[in-house]
């Protein structure tokens, strides 16, 4: 081996060590500006005090490249309904941090910001640059058959949907899917007239969770479309009655926001729906 060939090899090494020393210590920096301004400091307020963001913006002053504070500073935004700035300053943690943040933005955006289009482009760009995974204990595949509903492109919901389940069901069995996920693949059947089926899709859901509000008023509606005129009457008046005390979505986001086709204001015209 030539002299030259050696110190080449020597010089690839010291660089090599150099970075990862340098990347290592740069990763041992940011976790102390992080537990500095953030645990011991804006999670010390509500995020709904201004010191919340004080003391996040001392952080970013140190290093404004941590994508964990730029998420932190758009916390109260959301809760807020300032969807604008929300997601400019999840796009700076996106921009630090694209794999941990892309998907949530894109959740966020579906359920929060109800900017269906610009969820439906941020998760196809993070299954084709990642992969699928789950978001607040559903898929990607799931989120975009929300968008799919409220764009009312049913065809695609239907089918993004079905293929959610099927995947699910395959890798986890029939048990492990969320009781929503069939919900939504129901009410994509309901929308393109496919009462029974979406009749069948429903009792799966009211089996897993008997006071559905939701479920039931969709079974009503169907039932009501296919001539069953009382029975769709009855259980819509059951509907109503476990909504009020309490039957309905219980996802986590749900203190903030009503998710697509969560049934509010529509149980005081039941009458007039069921004509």
């Amino acid at each position: 081996m030539t002299k030259p060939f050696l110190i080449l090899i020597s010089t690839y090494f010291s660089f090599t060590c150099l970075g990862q020393h340098q990347n290592k210590t740069n990763e041992e920096t940011q976790e102390m500006i992080i537990e500095q301004y953030l645990k011991n400091g804006a999670w010390n307020h509500h995020y709904l005090c201004k010191d919340w963001e004080v003391w996040i913006d001392k952080g970013l002053q140190k290093d404004s490249t941590i994508a964990y504070l730029w998420q932190q500073k758009a916390i109260p935004y959301w809760k807020q309904k300032k969807y604008s700035t929300a997601i400019k300053y999840y796009n700076k943690a996106i921009l630090y941090d694209r794999q941990r943040w892309l998907s949530r933005l894109a959740f966020l955006k579906c359920i929060f910001a109800k900017d269906y289009h610009g969820a439906l482009t941020d998760l196809k760009t993070y299954k084709n640059e990642f992969g699928q995974i789950h978001v607040q204990d559903h898929s990607l595949d799931f989120y975009m058959g929300l968008c799919y509903l409220q764009l009312n492109k049913f065809k695609q919901a239907l089918k993004v949907l079905e293929h959610s389940i099927e995947r699910d069901e395959k890798e986890h069995g029939a048990d492990w899917v969320h009781y929503l996920d069939r919900y939504y693949l129901a009410v994509a059947h309901y929308e393109l007239g496919n009462y029974p089926v979406a009749i069948t899709e429903l009792d799966k859901v009211l089996k897993e969770y008997p006071n559905f509000s939701d479920a039931q008023y969709h079974k009503s509606l169907c039932l009501n479309a296919l001539g069953k005129k009382e029975e769709a009457k009855e259980l819509m008046l059951l509907g109503k009655a476990n909504l009020k005390k309490g039957y309905t979505f219980n996802e986590d986001s749900n203190k903030y926001e009503t998710y697509p086709y969560q049934i509010t204001w529509q149980w005081d015209h039941i009458q007039s729906i069921l004509k």
